[in-house]
């Protein structure tokens, strides 16, 4: 092992969705602050091989990385906080692991041995974690592992762990991300559930270093005192981590507990001091999150919001985090309503309501379910001169509106949702068609970086200060060719373009003719940093300020 790299494992405890994406994050924030080279890894214990497939009621959003992997949502928090782009390299689930270790097998690169869950699935995983550090040069190597601990599905992931501080202990470290509840009926914080929660890492060959100890409020020190003894974790590495109002108040947080000082220790690295100006920018960023002097109200219409009788905006996370940044970078507070496209088909009358925002959004999707609630409210935006974005499929929502309500066109449609439609106007790639027709899903769509062209003195252009651009995309389907001329020559603008010209990329209505009328085929929240938020979500977030 390369002695010059450490390894933090941050892992789980009591419940799941306890923070622990968030919470490795931060720590690499804090360690990059302090002069680390870092990176962060993502483990999802799951079968999948990617989390292209999984629906985003139940798992979130799907990231796309610049090299066009599909993963887990947390590989976007990585990205926005440390400010650097992942690969493919740096996620990694059950599916993808096995997978890799049968094809070594049947490729015979196991020399005829018999091929074992353990050792050699915690050894793939090893293989893959020591490689992330070094195409990083990372000083530091931040592993998340999916799930709490207790868990039957990243058990081998945790022997993983085990095997590594085993080979090197000085180099290997483990923080457990656990919950501490406080029943309202009783009205004290308890320790107890995460008491077990060490325990079960434990068995697992595991003995964590830190505990970050998640709670409705900050802990006490007799907390910290009772999970200090039973934990077997020194007092002062059990780190409070009340709930807060804002996730970027997290790293603040940390460290009014000196906890890169305290990682450095344990480390045995020497850090510099922290990084004035970064730090004071990250402080002036996380300030916005609560003193916007004034609010624009965005609805934001999709489908993927109801789990039972919860709302999960996690669907669209990327996009809720975008509409932050250039609401914070132009001083005003964001206020997102979800809002089903369904119930505007099964009740038109509530398209008045969205007469009450400043500016619609229709994110990316998949599907008919909520088709025509979705164009109806494209046309109330349009007709009503509310700012839209549309995103992936809410830039073919925008065309297909369009060509129904100027062209005339009254069946005009998707192939996705209606392949006999007499005017396809979005249609599938020539390249996705005999993908579709062997029922090869996974991987296979438009996937990652492309560049595209923009069209001089277009609102695209001026928003993004350039003339050539490269955004991610994630679509098997695109504007048709045979209906472009007869769109622009309706007004529509197709403003940005694949190098070859064949791909619409941008598609708008000119400010005269609107103020803002804009959707893109590719992904821009993908690309929104905390610090650098992405030109068309400014523009959008400008445009909702002026009709406010």
């Amino acid at each position: 092992m390369n002695k010059e790299t450490k390894y933090i494992f941050v892992v789980g405890g009591v419940i799941s969705g306890v923070g622990k994406g968030i919470t490795a994050s931060s720590l690499g924030l804090i360690l990059k602050n302090r002069g680390l080279a870092v990176t962060a890894m993502k483990i999802d214990p799951y079968i999948n091989v990617d989390a292209g497939t999984m629906n985003p009621v139940e798992h979130g959003e799907v990231f796309v990385l610049s090299d066009g992997d599909e993963t887990d949502q947390d590989m976007g928090n990585y990205e926005r906080f440390l400010d650097l782009n992942l690969t493919k390299g740096n996620y990694m689930t059950t599916g993808r692991v096995y997978k890799t270790v049968i094809e070594k097998e049947r490729n015979l690169e196991y020399k005829g041995k018999c091929v074992q869950v353990v050792p050699d699935i915690p050894l793939e995983v090893i293989d893959r974690i020591k490689k992330a550090g070094a195409v990083a040069k990372a000083d530091v190597v931040i592993i998340e592992v999916g799930g709490t601990a207790g868990e039957y599905e990243n058990i081998l992931f945790l022997e993983a762990a085990r095997m590594m501080k085993t080979e090197s202990p000085k180099d290997v470290f483990f923080i457990m991300v656990s919950y501490l509840p406080t029943p309202s009926k009783i009205g004290e914080m308890k320790t107890k559930p995460t008491q077990h929660a060490a325990r079960l890492l434990n068995n697992s060959g595991v003995q964590a270093d830190f505990i970050i100890a998640r709670s409705d409020v900050r802990l006490d020190e007799k907390r910290k005192e009772k999970i200090s003894m039973f934990c077997s974790v020194p007092p002062d590495r059990v780190i409070s981590a009340p709930d807060v109002d804002s996730i970027y108040d997290i790293p603040l947080n940390f460290e009014k507990e000196k906890l890169s000082d305290k990682l450095c220790e344990l480390m045995g690295v020497v850090c510099k001091k922290p990084d004035t100006k970064a730090w004071n920018a990250w402080k002036n960023f996380a300030k916005h999150a609560h003193n916007g002097k004034e609010t624009v109200k965005i609805a934001m219409i999709g489908k993927y919001f109801e789990t039972g009788d919860f709302i999960l905006s996690d669907s669209y996370l990327s996009v809720i985090e975008a509409i932050k940044y250039s609401s914070y970078s132009q001083n005003k507070k964001p206020i997102i309503s979800w809002l089903n496209s369904v119930d505007f088909e099964k009740n038109p009358a509530k398209l008045k309501d969205l007469k009450k925002y400043d500016g619609i959004i229709v994110p990316g999707g998949f599907g008919s379910r909520g088709v025509e609630g979705k164009l109806r409210a494209v046309e109330f935006a349009r007709k009503n001169k509310i700012p839209y974005f549309g995103l992936c499929y809410g830039m073919q929502m925008m065309v297909i509106e369009y060509a129904r309500n100027v062209l005339g066109l009254k069946d005009a449609n998707t192939r996705e949702v209606n392949p006999h439609s007499k005017n396809i106007v979005i249609d599938v790639m020539e390249s996705q068609k005999e993908i579709l027709k062997n029922n090869s899903y996974g991987g296979s769509m438009r996937l990652g970086e492309y560049k595209a062209i923009l069209r001089s003195g277009t609102v695209a252009e001026k928003s993004y200060g350039k003339k050539q651009i490269v955004e991610r995309h994630r679509h098997r389907y695109e504007v048709n060719p045979s209906f472009i001329g007869d769109l622009e020559a309706a007004g529509l603008i197709f403003s940005g373009r694949s190098p070859d010209g064949h791909l619409m990329e941008i598609a708008e209505l000119p400010k005269s003719k609107h103020p803002f009328f804009l959707g893109t085929q590719f992904h821009p929240e993908f690309l929104a940093h905390p610090l650098n938020p992405h030109p068309l979500f400014t523009a959008f977030i400008k445009a909702c300020a002026a009709k406010k």
